[in-house]
């Protein structure tokens, strides 16, 4: 069914000059893998589905022929069975023709197909709608019991809600043959359901199809659907408070405002970026809030070369932890360490205290250091920001005590003339006035 590209080429000589009695007639699904060579030497025509309506007049002029009486609900069905497949739709009305005496009805129509009547469809809505879990469930276990399939109720259910969100939003787009198999159930659920619910419901519907595909139980996840269609009838109305209360959705609102004031600072520079609006006084009432009595200690005994052996086991410290934790400690780096500790800096504040109340975390980067260095150094987390302010104030209180000392032990210094005078004429001379200037 399929030429390769070596085929069409071989092909080609042919095409350009075919014997006077012969007609190549070629056929595909995917015009576009054709070689432009071999389009450019034919005529193309395309074929579409055909509509229901005219599968369903075409099975009543055969049926009109054959002297057959059916029912206009069952033709309908089988049309919509058949998906634009002429062929398709005979051969379901053949073998809807052997259940029956010379008689097409709606119910052997559905057993054929593994449809389910929109009546039933209805009704089930209904009970999903009302949340009505037993009769819902009960409805899907009679169902499955009759023989229906699992997936192609499923799609039922999708073509149903879509016939509702239409007929809300659109009604003059829905075709002859779908107004012709709606009821009155239809028309009052179609008033009940708001667009959200139909939106989710759908949602959760498709969910479940795929699903299907992959499991042995196909009842269980009907069940897990049905359950989940009734209970979450209104989602966008618990969505809202659970973002206004979650702090990390606030946090990074505000990170996005902040980003956008600095693009609008940018664009009016002229797309020079503007110095950081953060002030060092900002930086240092945030380094307050660190743990310094964790972090001097480290200080007093860090040394270059312990910082430097970390580095060279960080990589293999962040492969041993999982993935998600490793991608949280890609944006941190270490900036000291001591044989007892490690100071580890990170680029954003919100993963300072995601990893700081992550104690599964701590427990696998001190198992990790401990198998790569064999030691267990504490584990002390800084933002990097503030990690600057926090190394020169410790500079700082190292130098005051010093700085006191010198000054305790200072005394004022006299030049050797005056000393010299002093020694000569004493300091109490009659007549002489030694001034230390």
């Amino acid at each position: 069914h399929m030429l390769s590209s070596g085929a069409f080429n071989a092909l080609l000589k042919t095409l350009e000059e075919p014997p006077a009695h012969v007609v190549f007639i070629l056929a595909t699904t995917e015009p576009h893998k054709i070689p432009a060579t071999i389009i450019s030497r034919t005529q193309r025509f395309d074929f579409r589905r055909i509509t229901p309506e005219d599968i369903v007049k075409r099975m009543r002029f055969i049926l009109d022929d054959k002297q057959i009486t059916y029912d206009d609900a069952a033709l309908k069905v089988i049309a919509k069975a058949a998906e634009g497949g002429m062929r398709d739709a005979l051969s379901i009305l053949d073998q809807v023709l052997s259940f029956g005496d010379n008689h097409v009805t709606t119910e052997d129509a559905l057993d054929v197909t593994g449809g389910v009547t929109t009546a039933v469809l209805g009704k089930y809505l209904a009970a999903v709608l009302a949340k009505d879990h037993a009769q819902a469930l009960k409805m899907i276990e009679d169902l499955l019991a009759s023989g229906k399939d699992a997936g192609r109720l499923i799609e039922d259910l999708i073509e149903y809600l879509r016939d509702l969100l239409v007929n809300q939003q659109a009604p003059t787009l829905l075709g002859d043959l779908e107004k012709s198999l709606l009821d009155d159930q239809f028309k009052i659920l179609s008033e009940n359901f708001k667009p959200e619910q139909i939106y989710h419901m759908i949602d959760v519907l498709n969910s479940t199809q795929q699903q299907l595909r992959m499991t042995n139980h196909p009842e269980i996840y009907l069940e897990v659907a049905t359950v989940r269609l009734s209970e979450t009838t209104t989602p966008q109305v618990t969505a809202a408070p659970a973002q206004a209360e979650n702090p990390q959705f606030e946090k990074l609102t505000a990170k996005v405002k902040q980003l956008s004031d600095q693009l609008k600072r940018v664009e009016a520079n002229g797309g020079t970026i503007p110095p950081p609006t953060r002030t060092r006084k900002h930086v240092k009432a945030k380094a307050n809030h660190v743990n310094r009595k964790a972090i001097y200690p480290i200080l007093g005994a860090a040394t270059k070369q312990d910082l430097t052996n970390l580095k060279d086991v960080w990589p293999n410290l962040l492969g041993l932890l999982s993935i998600t934790k490793r991608a949280m400690m890609k944006v941190s780096e270490p900036v000291a360490a001591s044989p007892n500790g490690v100071i580890v800096s990170f680029d954003y504040d919100i993963y300072v205290e995601r990893a700081m109340n992550d104690a599964a975390l701590m427990t696998e980067l001190e198992s990790g250091l401990q198998k790569l260095t064999g030691k267990q150094p504490k584990i002390v987390l800084v933002q990097s920001d503030v990690w600057p302010t926090i190394r020169q104030d410790y500079i700082q209180e190292l130098k005051a005590p010093e700085n006191k000392e010198q000054k305790a032990d200072t005394k004022p210094q006299i030049p050797p003339v005056v000393s010299k005078l002093t020694e000569l004429f004493g300091k109490d001379a009659p007549n002489v006035t030694i001034k230390n200037d």
